[in-house]
């Protein structure tokens, strides 16, 4: 109790006397004037850190808007079907394939990630398309989710049933909503079937029926859920 009333007897002259606050100020000085180099070394490094900071910032700014001028022409080709320019260009306009590679950090390259995984996907090529798709990331409500489900539709060609079951999972949960996650549930549930789990399958059916009962697949799934009922 005696050093609690000791330090705030300091505390209080330390506020209230002009002589001690002086002192400290004084002293708060003589800190800096001995370690000089050391305070305004730190100084410095913060400073530089803040100025490369924005500095990148403004230097991504840029470099994503000229990959989104390069992406334009391939994302044309990519809506006229003409996918093996979509990938390579044409000698003076890039493909995804180069805006990947020289733009390798920007939001386009990402996006770029996306339509290499659709394409190769289409041309067969399926284990390429996930490695692809598994690179893009978005928080978009619609591209996000049909990523997953672009991979679990790969995985589906493979052979690999799980695995498209766990993808269209994903799609489904992805910001779940009654226009998208419900024809993600059947894909499930038909890939769970095929994975020869029909109570997995159910389970998927039983979340289209329950969860999202205004939907348009609710009767498709209801009938598929009674099939595999009646086979218990």
């Amino acid at each position: 109790m005696a050093k609690t009333k000791s330090k705030e007897k300091q505390s209080s002259e330390f506020y209230e006397n002009p002589e001690v606050l002086a002192q400290q100020l004084s002293k708060t000085e003589e800190f800096i004037e001995n370690n000089k180099k050391v305070v305004f070394g730190l100084g410095g490094v913060i400073a530089l850190v803040i100025v490369a900071f924005f500095g990148y910032r403004y230097y991504m700014n840029n470099l994503n808007e000229e990959a989104q001028k390069e992406m334009f022409q391939a994302v044309y080709w990519y809506e006229n079907g003409e996918y093996d320019l979509a990938l390579n260009g044409d000698g003076n306009n890039f493909g995804f394939l180069a805006i990947v590679e020289d733009y390798g950090s920007t939001k386009a390259a990402n996006l770029s990630s996306f339509y290499l995984g659709s394409i190769y996907l289409k041309q067969g090529q399926f284990e390429t398309a996930i490695d692809y798709l598994e690179d893009f990331s978005s928080d978009d409500l619609l591209v996000q989710p049909r990523a997953f489900s672009l991979i679990g539709d790969a995985y589906m060609e493979l052979g690999n049933y799980s695995k498209a079951a766990a993808q269209y999972g994903k799609a489904a949960d992805y910001k779940s909503n009654k226009e998208f996650s419900p024809v993600y549930l059947l894909k499930q549930g038909l890939a769970y079937e095929k994975a020869n789990d029909s109570e997995a399958a159910m389970g998927s059916y039983r979340k289209v029926v329950e969860d999202f009962s205004e939907s348009k697949q609710k009767v498709e799934a209801q009938k598929y859920l009674s099939r595999l009922e009646a086979q218990k």
